[in-house]
């Protein structure tokens, strides 16, 4: 898989879990045709034939019900059904974070858990940023694949707009990909 191309779609994932769409996300997202494809037809159509107006609120309407008010894309929240989020390094993320040098001011943040989906994303991308192959495996073996894919089906089924059906689907089928090629990857390496 091409390193540019998995830097960027991990940028996409964080901002797309970071927090509602707003307009330049929306007129970016419709003028991005290779974007658009890689979402599928059903998120084409339905973004090409609405207005910007309607599009927003029917995607934050959608981001709320499923992202905040049902169950937010936190580690802790979707693996331990107490929502607790732990602090500093006792959280196993956090402790990741900082073994690799991602440094994490949660102050300069929305989000209030450093094992969101959106934060998670953005250490990937770091990670790519820098080549680091086996951090990148590690952290999808002991983080992601446990708790993101099947989170995603889940949530999937909550979507009522074509986008967000197709961003959980997508996000499956790359974090799937994205582990196979780190697999083959560090296998490869340590050959």
């Amino acid at each position: 898989m091409n390193q540019e191309y998995r830097l960027y779609i991990y940028a996409f994932l964080s901002r797309v879990m970071s927090n509602m769409p707003d307009q330049r996300f929306i007129a970016d997202l419709k003028a991005n045709e290779t974007l658009l494809d890689a979402l599928g037809e059903s998120s084409r159509t339905w973004l090409l034939q609405h207005d910007d107006k309607y599009l927003l609120e029917a995607l934050n309407t959608d981001f709320t019900s499923m992202f905040v008010l049902n169950t937010q894309p936190v580690e802790a929240f979707v693996l331990d059904a107490k929502n607790d989020t732990l602090v500093g390094l006792q959280n196993p993320v956090m402790a990741f974070y900082f073994q690799h040098g991602f440094e994490l001011n949660m102050d300069q943040t929305e989000l209030m858990a450093p094992d969101h989906l959106s934060i998670e994303f953005g250490f990937m991308q770091s990670l790519v940023y820098r080549n680091e192959l086996q951090p990148q495996y590690d952290f999808m073996n002991a983080h992601l694949m446990i708790w993101v894919i099947p989170y995603m089906l889940g949530m999937q089924s909550m979507a009522q707009t074509p986008f967000y059906r197709d961003i959980c689907d997508f996000i499956v089928e790359f974090l799937a990909a994205d582990y196979e090629y780190l697999h083959t990857e560090c296998t490869d390496a340590q050959s």
